[in-house]
């Protein structure tokens, strides 16, 4: 947890979410999830959280976030749709701001393993990317936080082996976006983040899903590779009597 709630909170930092703003995150893993946490913690109005497994949904649902299903249909076309729905919102808007149909604020938690909404089974590393400068309004503003690495050999062409990908740089520019990425800089949230816990007010340890013992590693590391049985953060307990045995 150390690690994982200051990467979701320095995705926020990155996509300057703060009161009022209308976040989207592309991702519900353990990072995507507690940047969901993080903008509501920071007074986000309204946070949409995009995957497809329904374990993870139901986490973000937990967090106070809006899920949306991209398996189901185009996730932009979802988030736009349920904007326009919100009926306590529209009434408010001023002249004007009825064009900004968008959100302020987006996320890519995902990365170069991001799948292909039309075939989720397969891989698109652009997909996301994509997504978010659909989703995102004018002077908004874009955090990637999800992983794109270089060299990757696994990757499909030569280009996306060095970590070069197609983005849509002309409708950065148009958009006027803000654009921010890397790792985080974990060492400066943990001591605020920390007190948030004890305080109360956050509740990061709602992302785990499991309770395990280290004998159990191997199998889990296969199921949550494979996203099953809903798995999203694993605790592992060490029996600490095997341990004083291996080492007698």
């Amino acid at each position: 947890m150390t690690g994982v709630f200051p990467t979701g909170y320095h995705a926020t930092e990155l996509a300057c979410v703060g009161p009022g703003k209308t976040v989207a995150i592309f991702g519900a893993g353990p990072v995507g999830l507690l940047a969901a946490h993080s903008a509501t913690l920071k007074g986000a109005s309204e946070v949409y959280v995009v995957d497809c497994i329904p374990e993870r949904l139901a986490k973000a649902k937990e967090f106070g976030a809006i899920p949306i299903d991209f398996s189901k249909s185009d996730p932009v076309d979802q988030i736009l749709a349920e904007r326009k729905n919100r009926q306590e919102v529209q009434p408010s808007a001023r002249p004007g701001e009825e064009k900004r149909k968008g959100v302020d604020c987006v996320i890519d938690a995902v990365g170069c393993q991001a799948r292909d909404d039309k075939a989720p089974s397969r891989e698109k590393p652009t997909q996301v990317l994509e997504n978010c400068l659909r989703a995102v309004n004018s002077t908004g503003h874009l955090a990637i936080i999800g992983v794109y690495l270089a060299p990757d050999p696994g990757a499909k062409d030569s280009l996306q082996q060095n970590g070069v990908f197609p983005l849509g740089v002309a409708e950065i520019f148009d958009k006027s976006l803000s654009v921010g990425s890397g790792q985080a800089p974990v060492k400066r949230y943990n001591e605020y983040l920390r007190d948030l816990i004890i305080s109360g007010k956050a509740k990061a340890g709602k992302i785990v899903s499991h309770h395990i013992s280290i004998d159990d590693v191997p199998e889990a590391y296969k199921k949550f590779d494979k996203r099953i049985e809903g798995y999203t953060k694993v605790l592992i307990s060490i029996n600490e009597s095997k341990i004083s045995a291996a080492s007698a």
